[in-house]
């Protein structure tokens, strides 16, 4: 949310560069691919439904995480469209640091056979 803010506050008066409003464009469009893949089981929640597989079409064939690419590709793209690169590169590195967490924890979610492995190994 802070990213936005300083989005909001800063882009004013900064020319737009097209190139990377277009890349912005096209990171929406993968967004609504991954919604649409997921469809009733998309959420920001980490849920684990017993007995349901995998999603392993549309963007899950070629990435483990298309959503996380997604908003990475946001966080970093948005702030070039307004010639912003510090608040890219800020706010990639605090989000790198949240998704470290998060993809560890939901993997220990979706993979618990994995998890009891790396308990014993580690």
């Amino acid at each position: 949310m802070l990213w936005l803010v300083c989005l909001w506050w800063l882009a004013p008066g900064h020319p737009v560069h097209g190139f990377w409003l277009a890349v912005f464009v096209l990171l929406q469009l993968a967004r609504i691919w991954v919604i649409a893949t997921l469809g009733e089981r998309w959420t920001t929640r980490i849920i684990v439904l017993p007995d349901a597989p995998l999603v392993a079409r549309g963007p899950y064939r070629f990435v483990n995480h298309p959503n996380y690419v997604v908003v990475v590709g946001e966080i970093v793209v948005l702030p070039l469209v307004f010639g912003l690169w510090q608040i890219a590169l800020v706010f990639t590195l605090l989000n790198a640091a949240a998704l470290w967490i998060r993809i560890r924890e939901e993997d220990l979610a979706l993979h618990p056979l994995s998890a009891k492995v790396r308990e014993r190994v580690g």
